[in-house]
């Protein structure tokens, strides 16, 4: 436990002192000297501990904060997250009428969520956003598709949501086959298809650029 890392931490300062005192008083220094010398380092490693114990606590906090807010959003917007090597993907309910490329408004409010949760516990941390559309036409086509309703996000996200936009970027899967939700869904005649016209939202929280990561190249 912390606290008892602190403690142990603690009582290895002071049987330091012990012996300090012990070679002060045999060099000859008078006890009051050694005795107000030791009463200060006792304070000062007092004041240290106590420092190192509110910033602790001040973590735990904050990760349990975090972790309330990502369970909101799985509640409340039925979010899922998927985490792995310093990135989070975040697989948002937020979907695109056939061939649009419009925010529905519908959807503001889980990025409105997600803009927040950035905010507050990633804010250096480099946003993707990826765009993807259903199997119907050209492969061309749907990147640049995919690419519009990217693009439509990450406005959305640094004009409303008030991330930087130096750290949120934009990238297009169009029609992926292994990034497909339904398989087979395409066109504005089948309801399932709207699960593929969608957006997924990356935090890469470790630092390194996005082309460190396997991912494609993403526009500014």
């Amino acid at each position: 436990m912390p606290g008892d890392r602190i403690e142990a931490r603690s009582l290895v300062r002071l049987g330091g002192l012990a012996l300090i005192a012990v070679v002060l008083a045999g060099c000859g220094v008078k006890q009051e000297y050694v005795d107000d010398q030791i009463a200060r380092l006792r304070d000062d490693i007092r004041t240290s501990d106590e420092a190192l114990s509110s910033r602790i606590d001040q973590v735990a906090d904050r990760v349990s904060a975090l972790e309330r807010d990502l369970q909101s959003l799985r509640d409340e917007f039925n979010v899922k997250f998927e985490e792995f090597e310093g990135l989070i993907t975040f697989d948002v309910p937020v979907h695109f009428e056939f061939d649009e490329a419009e925010i529905r408004p519908s959807d503001r409010p889980v990025l409105d969520r997600f803009a927040a949760v950035v905010r507050e516990y990633y804010p250096e941390a480099i946003v993707t956003v990826e765009g993807f559309t259903d199997p119907a036409g050209s492969v061309e086509y749907n990147l640049k598709l995919g690419q519009a309703r990217a693009d439509a996000v990450r406005e959305y996200l640094t004009r409303s949501g008030g991330l930087r936009s130096d750290l949120v970027r934009a990238v297009s899967y169009g029609k992926a086959p292994d990034r497909q939700i339904v398989r087979g869904a395409a066109g504005a005649d089948n309801p399932a298809a709207i699960a593929n016209r969608r957006v997924a939202l990356v935090i890469d929280y470790s630092g390194p650029k996005p082309a460190d990561t396997g991912r494609p190249t993403t526009t500014p």
